[in-house]
């Protein structure tokens, strides 16, 4: 059974967990002395002394809500073996570009394990000692990317350790396994008890009781208990545990003895605990988001404003990285709904859709979900709404003929694709020929009527930003309606920011957002235009995507890559691109793309002919017919998809028609496809199926 509390908790736990990796990522790998000396205790964010943005990109947060779709993508099999959790990783990692540390083979423990697996090396012998060395093995990895399999079994601190060993082996072994199976159960139990010592006993009863971790948690417990104070418990932790004492970069002991010090240490106080695990330093990202998660779900979400505003600069916002790339713009309520729903899926139950589906909904205590104002100061109520329980209110700013806007990114907005650290690789997830709706409310003590449009940011020819203005109406106080609007064709420059605007307001009039969300196919054409964001709206897995030439010009040295856009929303749609292979094994178009390993691919085949392909977890031909083509000529391919039928056509004729019902891919983007060598188009698009016929 779920707590009462699960979904409140899980989300303070998500909240936690972000909030303590941008906490901590300015100054990770810095020696306590050197932060005591140069920052003082961190007591807050600091991202602004570094000139650095507070939302980055970050290994601790992809990693920990994109590989816990193993279960989502294995049908929530409680029998989810290693070896699944690691084909999640090739499909939604690109080598050398997301979630991971790419630093080479014994060095990165992750793209250690990464190597081994695209030879041929399945997990747990992947991230094993016996392969891979136990100093390899035993880094921190195992457990920055671990918390979401304690969310998943909230008070079944058994299941969660279980799940945390399947999901660690994958990449790591030994100390490296118990410190994860030690995270997933602190999160796990924190849902139903909150002293640290039953929490400890708790956790412990998972690893071996005469193994490292177990002892180096005993002295720390004993440390605390005799009345050392946290500055002193971590002198003992740094002579005795510290990073002297064990190889690698990174290694788990040191940073795992600092996660049970700051809890022990925290007087149950979410913001002493991280300032504490800050403080000391080493992995300081890690350490803290684990530690943020755990204090997260025992504290909830007022825990979460204990002496400091951690929320508001945050507002749930978070990039995840990875082959999928539509979902890479999140938030804190959306990955919440989404690690609901797997544990809900887990026992059987219904999943949990807020205002039917919609995208954007409030529904949760104080969330924005990413909106921003300007002109406008937001906050989440309750009430004004048709079917939830909260909203988003919106109070007028403005002076004068001043609009106030509040939206929302759907793509990187300029400042975040220019971020340092590792890739952000994104899809927009809203596009051309989609329907935005929102359901907006005037206050019943506005002074007058007010008009709210819908309203988008747009990349323009500079790589800027310019607004289009959408459909509006016109509301007397008190009166609510939904709007709808068609996005207009934008030439194939990615959407960034969907909102509304209000016009006709005075300062401190009201307006409330109930929901925003879109749906139906996309209409756009990908084809060159002046500036460089309509590259960087394509997720980039193959070997190299060449800035001159044809606009699409692609090189694939090894293997099979994908040039990636759109959306797991995508369902029913065509797919259509000119292609020219120059040199290839295979060269096509691909649709319902849901990584690097999961899509459906109409290809050219050389000594073949022409293939529908279907990709999981491994290759299937779904149909095979001779087809006579040369390198260096052009053809136009084109795939319709629509229920489990795909239809595949060259130079307009019908070519290929298969029903797949077994395992169907239900939704994805789209992909240009190509194995060993280099291919160009001019352009791509797509379109609702019944256009495209």
């Amino acid at each position: 059974m779920l707590p009462n509390n699960y979904l409140p908790r899980t989300y303070a736990g998500v909240l936690g967990k972000i909030i303590g990796v941008y906490l901590g990522r300015p100054f990770e790998g810095w020696l306590y002395r050197d932060i005591l000396s140069k920052l003082g205790e961190i007591t807050g964010y600091i991202h602004e002394k570094f000139n650095d943005p507070l939302i980055v990109t970050d290994d601790d947060i992809s990693g920990t809500f994109t590989f816990l779709r193993a279960l989502e993508d294995y049908c929530f099999s409680p029998d989810l073996t290693p070896e699944q959790i690691g084909l999640t990783w090739m499909n939604y990692i690109i080598e050398n570009r997301t979630i991971l540390w790419w630093g080479g083979l014994g060095m990165s423990t992750e793209h250690t394990a990464f190597l081994r697996m695209k030879h041929g090396i399945r997990p747990p012998e992947s991230g094993s000692i016996a392969i891979n060395g136990q100093v390899v093995a035993e880094q921190i990895g195992g457990q920055i990317f671990i918390d979401g399999w304690g969310l998943i079994h909230p008070g079944d601190p058994e299941k969660a350790a279980d799940f945390a060993r399947r999901a660690a082996s994958v990449s790591h072994d030994g100390t490296a396994i118990h410190c994860a199976q030690i995270v997933a159960a602190l999160v796990a139990q924190a849902f139903v008890e909150g002293d640290f010592d039953n929490l400890l006993d708790t956790a412990l009863e998972f690893i071996p009781k005469d193994g490292l971790i177990n002892q180096m948690i005993g002295d720390i417990r004993n440390w605390h208990a005799i009345g050392l104070d946290w500055q002193a418990g971590f002198e003992k932790i740094e002579s005795n545990y510290g990073y002297d004492r064990y190889g690698g970069n990174c290694h788990t002991v040191p940073n795992h003895a600092i996660i049970i010090h700051s809890l022990l240490h925290s007087q149950g106080s979410f913001s002493r605990a991280l300032m504490i695990a800050n403080t000391c330093g080493w992995d300081t990202d890690c350490n803290s988001g684990n530690v943020g998660c755990i204090m997260g779900v025992r504290n909830g979400l007022a825990g979460l404003s204990d002496g400091q505003d951690w929320r508001g600069p945050v507002a749930d916002r978070l990039y995840l990285p990875t082959a999928d790339g539509g979902r890479c713009v999140s938030d804190a309520v959306s990955e919440t709904y989404r690690v609901v729903n797997t544990a809900r899926a887990l026992q059987g139950l219904p999943k949990e859709v807020p205002k039917k589906g919609a995208r954007f909904h409030f529904e949760l205590l104080g969330s924005v979900q990413g909106f921003r104002g300007e002109l406008a100061e937001l906050s989440n109520v309750e009430g004004f709404t048709k079917e939830g329980k909260r909203s988003l209110a919106i109070r007028s700013l403005a002076k004068g003929f001043e609009k106030p806007i509040v939206v929302t990114e759907t793509f990187p907005r300029p400042e975040a694709l220019k971020m340092a650290g590792y890739d952000l690789v994104a899809s927009p997830s809203l596009s051309s020929g989609q329907t935005v709706r929102a359901r907006v409310t005037s206050d019943v003590k506005n002074l007058g009527p007010i008009e709210i449009n819908l309203i988008a940011h747009v990349y323009k020819e500079d790589d800027t930003l310019t607004g289009i203005r959408g459909t509006g109406v016109r509301l007397l106080p008190g009166e609510s309606e939904e709007i709808a609007w068609l996005v207009p064709d934008t030439a194939g420059y990615p959407i960034s920011e969907i909102g509304i605007a209000l016009e006709e307001t005075k300062e401190g009039e009201m307006a409330y957002l109930d929901y925003l969300t879109w749906d139906g196919p996309p209409e756009v054409t990908y084809r060159q235009v002046p500036g460089t964001v309509w590259r960087k709206q394509w997720v980039n897995g193959v070997s190299e995507f060449i800035p001159w030439g044809d606009p699409f010009r692609i090189v694939q040295n090894e293997g099979t890559g994908l040039l990636m856009t759109g959306c797991r929303e995508w369902t029913d749609y065509c797919v259509e691109s000119t292609i020219t292979p120059h040199l290839a094994a295979r060269a096509g178009i691909a649709c319902r793309v849901q990584g690097m390993r999961r899509y459906y691919a109409l290809a050219l085949v050389r000594g073949v002919g022409l293939q529908l392909i279907k990709a999981l977890d491994g290759e299937q031909v779904l149909a095979s017919i001779p087809f006579e083509w040369e390198l260096g000529n052009s053809f136009a391919m084109r795939i319709e998809v629509q229920g489990n039928q795909i239809h595949g056509k060259v130079n307009g004729e019908s070519m290929i028609i298969v029903q797949d019902d077994v395992r169907p891919l239900e939704g994805g983007g789209i992909a240009l496809f190509l194995t060993e060598g280099r291919m160009g188009s001019e352009s791509v698009m797509v379109s609702p199926v019944a256009e495209c016929r």
